[in-house]
């Protein structure tokens, strides 16, 4: 048996309230899963925060030891 028949496996033996439980997590997941794919290098990228002092770039030969 495959993992996706596994999994169709476990979701059929579920009643309609637990499917109405199960069902946020699993649009939550996959949706977390495009997102993540869809990131550019650049994109990551712009998500780097670096907490330095205001005259950081200026003086770096300060700050490097």
């Amino acid at each position: 048996m495959t993992l996706r028949e596994l999994i169709h496996t476990e979701i059929d033996a579920l009643n309609e309230n637990r499917l109405a439980e199960l069902y946020p997590l699993i649009r939550n997941f996959v949706q977390s899963q495009k997102s993540a794919e869809k990131q550019s290098f650049m994109s990551k990228l712009q998500q780097i925060r670096i907490e330095a002092p205001e005259d950081f770039s200026v003086n770096l030969d300060r700050y490097i030891k």
